[in-house]
């Protein structure tokens, strides 16, 4: 792991390692890849949770039950924060060591449950030691102090993103263990806290509610808590010469938008639309599903917007190119706000389970742009349909994505998890009618699986269920056929595996950064201009 400091051995004797029977700390994902954990006396090994795309994220034996982050920013964006991550967790299985995923600080110490403990780094596992074995059940708090560095690792990407004042994080597939220690997979997902330390003129924010504002000389040090359990990969934290402006949505949400503060004027227009928004999504799948949401506007150049929990994060110039029409911002607004249902609320299990994410972002964000734009859904939906066959042969099927380059997780975020998943949708509604996808399906997915973890099995099974007869025929071929079935409705339709090298698809005009689709590289929400 680069730059971990050694540790020593603690000095209390250690008793002789036990067999262990060590299995994967979620059960959900015991027929996927299996992985083995060694015993004390043998080499440290980086270890995974045998996720089908990316085996070794994650880590066996524990729970994540809470992080808590305290970080002090040193006033430079090319400096490392110290900082000190705190995880309770419950054991799973019994274990003579621990691992965490983190690949980017260096670690000063390790304690569990306040006593002193031996670390080493193998691969991007940071792997622990403690002086006892634990135990199935056994609560256990793991404090690590470390640095956290924002200048970007030549062979990685994501975690920490500078910005022309200061930070901000984006953590999506992986990157979170780039920022902090943690079990870093969508399937543990814990609550979060987070103190904030940063010199006068700066401002901190992260997901969750203000906890408080501690006022020293020189320094600030800012607290928030998430109210609902949260995935790795959407934590946030902003650091800059930041406004923060606060209005209220719909039942009285707080809402809380993060912007350059010199930009506030130029802004408020864009973020005053977002109470709406949440109507009309309101209107649509139901209750928003956290205790807070707002905009994070940042001066960075990404080319992708991401739904961070709570706080969705954007580039600025989204919003002040004169390129870009009203209905294309505003959709792609839409479409971060709809994650926070679909990806945050209802986290995938496994990251093969993407399309349920990106797919229902992407579905929503068509319907608005339908509906506020002039963007006929029908039309954007043939065009994908279209491109399907050569999406599929380029990536895969929309749930059996095919694994990205080494190093470029980001590398999943193809065509067919956005427009390819939305066209699965489609399909679906064609099939079982409005009324059963619109107003049954959809709200009862978000209702059955808030604050957890879904996977493409459970969709197709509550579909079943809302239409009253198995469609797993149906849906299984629409998911993982190497070519795009029948479109109900449109016997016309027709693919072709011509769209294989086309990344854009039918979407235009491209948004100037974009490489990728969705979140991850802007793309109009329907298509033509």
């Amino acid at each position: 792991m680069p730059l971990t400091s050694p540790c020593p051995a603690p000095h209390s004797p250690r008793r002789p390692a036990r067999p262990v029977r060590r299995r994967t700390a979620q059960a959900l994902l015991a027929s996927a890849v299996g992985v083995c954990l060694v015993a004390a006396s043998g080499p440290v090994e980086p270890l995974g949770i045998g996720d089908p795309l990316f085996p070794h994220l994650g880590n066996p034996g524990y729970d994540v039950q809470a992080y808590d982050l305290d970080l002090v920013y040193p006033g430079r964006n090319d400096r490392p924060l110290e900082a000190v991550t705190t995880i309770d967790a419950r054991i799973t299985a019994e274990l003579d060591r621990i691992n965490l995923d983190f690949a980017h600080g260096t670690v000063r110490s390790v304690e569990v449950d306040g006593e002193p403990a031996a670390f080493a780094g193998a691969g991007e596992d940071l792997v622990i030691t403690p002086d006892d074995d634990l135990d199935r059940g056994d609560p256990v708090r793991i404090t690590v102090r470390h640095t956290s560095d924002p200048r970007r690792p030549e062979d990685r990407e994501g975690g920490w993103v500078r910005t022309g004042d200061g930070l901000v994080m984006a953590n999506q597939a992986d990157a979170a263990h780039l920022v902090f220690p943690c079990n870093d997979h969508p399937s543990d997902k814990a609550m979060f806290s987070f103190r904030i330390t940063v010199p006068d003129g700066y401002t901190a924010v992260a997901n969750g509610l203000p906890t408080a504002v501690d006022r020293a000389p020189g320094t600030t040090t800012w607290g928030y808590r998430t109210r609902n359990p949260m995935a790795t990969e959407l934590a946030q934290v902003s650091v800059g010469r930041s406004a923060v402006v606060h209005r209220s949505g719909p039942h009285d949400l707080p809402l809380r938008d993060v912007v350059p503060a010199e930009h506030r004027t130029a802004l408020e227009p864009w973020l005053a639309r977002t109470p709406q928004q949440i109507s009309w999504m309101e209107d649509r799948v139901g209750r928003y599903p956290f205790a807070t949401y707002g905009l994070l506007l940042a001066e960075a150049s990404t080319g992708f917007a991401l739904e961070t929990q709570t706080l969705s994060l954007f580039e600025r110039d989204l919003f002040t190119d004169p390129a870009l029409p009203a209905w294309y911002v505003e959709s792609i607004m839409v479409h971060e706000l709809a994650h926070q249902w679909f990806g945050d609320s209802v986290s995938p299990r496994t990251w093969a389970d993407l399309w349920l994410n990106e797919g229902h972002a992407t579905w929503y964000e068509a319907l608005y742009a339908e509906e506020r734009g002039g963007r006929s859904l029908e039309s954007r939906m043939r065009a994908a349909y279209e491109s399907s066959d050569g999406w599929r042969a380029a990536g895969g099927p929309p749930a059996a994505p095919e694994p990205p380059e080494p190093g470029r997780k980001i590398g999943i975020f193809r065509p067919g998890v956005y427009g390819g998943a939305a066209l699965v949708l489609y399909a679906l509604r064609q099939e079982i009618g409005r009324e059963a996808f619109d107003r049954r399906l959809e709200r009862a997915w978000v209702v059955r699986h808030r604050d957890g973890n879904a996977s493409t099995a459970d969709f197709v099974r509550l579909a079943s269920e809302t239409a009253g007869r198995d469609l797993t025929g149906f849906l299984h071929a629409w998911l993982y056929d190497a070519t795009t079935p029948p479109m109900p409705g449109h016997p016309d339709w027709r693919s072709s595996k011509r769209a294989a090298t086309d990344e854009s698809g039918p979407h235009t005009p491209e948004y100037r950064h974009g490489h990728l689709p969705g979140p991850h590289g802007h793309r109009p929400a329907a298509g033509g201009e």
